[in-house]
């Protein structure tokens, strides 16, 4: 199994929503990067919900549902991908930026060191201290 992070504006697709609805396509992502980790993503990965722009904390766990499929909101361009994920649970309560920044065994993952990336792997370990910090 593997360990993921995706990160959503809350204004725009916060966890809640995902909770509500129970599946969502994560659609229009528009990154090399982010397109090679989707396509690593395996039915039931587990994946850290991240709220970007405002919140700026993990806030809760998500799942794959389906793996890789061409995303429909890039018309005819198939080169780009979506998948399918669904709420697990919210964590107890949020996991800041700043004390992901100031946990020495978290320095190294994409969210402290490339920034803009929506789209993430994560190390168990690093999966697993996150889950911890979020109760």
């Amino acid at each position: 199994m593997n360990h993921w992070l995706v990160k959503s504006e809350p204004s725009v697709y916060p966890f809640s929503q995902l909770v509500k609805e129970g599946i969502t396509s994560w659609e229009g992502v528009r990154n090399y990067a982010a397109r090679l980790h989707l396509n690593g993503m395996k039915k039931d990965d587990l994946v850290l919900f991240y709220h970007s722009g405002e919140g700026l904390s993990v806030v809760g766990i998500a799942k794959v549902a389906k793996e890789a499929y061409p995303d429909q909101s890039a018309g005819n361009d198939d080169r780009w991908v979506t998948v399918d994920l669904a709420p697990v649970k919210p964590l107890k309560k949020p996991v800041p930026l700043e004390a992901i920044k100031a946990e020495p065994k978290l320095k190294d993952i994409g969210l402290v060191r490339i920034g803009r990336l929506s789209v993430m792997p994560l190390k168990k370990e690093e999966y697993d201290l996150l889950v911890k910090m979020g109760g």
